[in-house]
């Protein structure tokens, strides 16, 4: 994992497609800016995780459904 400081305002590039900005900052929290070409999709990893585990709790009830 790289890790990077950033002040308010400052950017960061990745592949030189995707541009990460400093919005705000306050507090415990930074709030970020992404700008994205419309074919890279960005998510937060929270709702990655609950899509995740919502699919494998179906998974499982599909599973004891059959098995019954």
């Amino acid at each position: 994992m790289l890790v990077l400081s950033r002040k308010l305002n400052e950017k960061i590039v990745i592949g030189g497609g995707i541009v990460v900005t400093v919005v705000k900052i306050d507090r415990n929290q930074v709030r970020l800016g992404i700008e994205a070409p419309g074919h890279v999709a960005v998510f937060r990893q929270e709702l990655i995780d609950a899509s995740r585990q919502a699919m494998e709790t179906a998974d499982m009830s599909s599973s004891v459904a059959v098995g019954s």
